[in-house]
């Protein structure tokens, strides 16, 4: 008996080192990625005033200045030395994040850091660390997804700066990014990504037709953004019927067969949306056509899901944005629950 507790003992120690070196292996990665993101800043001001500093950089970040004055002076975000410094970091994504779901299950893998609480996906600067750790989840039978993010917001902790990753964009989404990634310095709630993704939004989408008006900027591209709701309730739509499968007391047989037709009643149902309504142009046809699981449609919803009721609150507080941050912040007091019964009151039917 004895040698039995022992070696189920050692078992256990084992797995527990194992897995505190693995965890510390990935916080020395984050570490390591973080300091080399802040090691390569700039001052924007030295760049625009060197003669050195190519043409087209110089426009996009003089840019991205006048874009950053406008987010504290008019839409009342911090300000602070963040999005004034550039960084080069000759890579096209600053992080890949790795998202993870059980086969049967729209439950994200939760990954809990001591400062941004619990999110659904676990990011990594390397992409090559990044498909390594969606290869183990996958064999462990969790459905995956890898995608590259362009920004982050470090929430303040330290200066942000514009990184390259972000010029690869237009314009306008240069300009987006920066008022959601400040929005997020402005507030920010642990273990309620909906809440945060959603608050960053409103204050990214209110922000830019403001700037346009300020600009003289031609309205958003209304084709654009009837696409994106589209697709998103096309998605969330699918979403749905997955969980009632899910919910259902169907064989694991029965459900992998039922989830693969409503992964191919979600191409169907796009295609014919996009020849019907689109001209059979689609801006998704890449996502689509990719391999679909319960992971892949994870992010839809967290961006969006509570963007009406932050509208809603805007407009009730005048539209005033100091008004509306208290608001916010007043919101994101409450209890998970009690916050969003009064997300839910705000925008009835979401």
């Amino acid at each position: 008996m004895f040698n039995v507790l022992l070696r189920h003992s050692l078992a256990l120690a084992a797995t527990l080192l194992l897995s505190a070196c693995s965890a510390l292996d990935y916080y020395s990665h984050l570490a390591a990625g973080q300091l080399q993101l802040l090691q390569a800043r700039e001052p924007i001001a030295e760049l625009l005033q060197n003669p050195a500093t190519d043409s087209a950089l110089k426009q996009r970040l003089s840019l991205a200045q006048q874009a950053r004055g406008f987010a504290s002076s008019t839409l009342g975000l911090p300000d602070n030395p963040s999005y004034r410094l550039y960084a080069d970091i000759q890579r096209p994504f600053v992080v890949w994040n790795v998202f993870a779901t059980p086969e049967f299950s729209l439950t994200p893998e939760l990954h809990c850091f001591p400062i941004a609480g619990c999110v659904a996906y676990r990011g990594f600067y390397s992409l090559g660390r990044a498909r390594g750790a969606a290869a183990l989840l996958k064999q462990q039978g969790l459905d995956t997804y890898l995608g590259g993010v362009e920004a982050y917001s470090t929430l303040g902790w330290f200066d942000d700066p514009i990184v390259n990753t972000m010029l690869r964009w237009s314009d306008e989404r240069l300009v987006a990014v920066i008022f959601h990634e400040l929005a997020h310095q402005q507030l920010y709630v642990q273990d309620d990504t909906a809440f945060n993704e959603s608050f960053a939004s409103f204050v990214e989408r209110e922000g830019l037709r403001q700037w346009r008006e300020t600009q003289g900027w031609p309205p958003s591209d209304p084709l654009g953004e009837q696409q994106r709701e589209q697709f998103s309730a096309l998605v969330l739509a699918s979403r749905e019927r997955l969980q009632r499968l899910y919910d259902s007391n169907s064989s694991e047989a029965q459900m992998r067969t039922g989830k693969q037709a409503e992964f191919a009643r979600l191409r169907a149902e796009y295609r014919e949306l996009r020849d019907r309504d689109w001209a059979g142009v689609g801006l998704y046809d890449n996502w689509i056509n990719a391999p679909l699981n319960n992971a892949k449609l994870l992010p839809f919803g967290l961006y969006d899901q509570w963007v009406p009721a932050f509208a809603a609150l805007f407009e009730q507080g005048g539209r005033d944005w100091s008004r509306f941050y208290q608001r916010v912040a007043a919101l994101g007091a409450l209890p998970e629950v009690e916050r969003h019964q009064a997300l839910a009151a705000l925008a009835p039917g979401v």
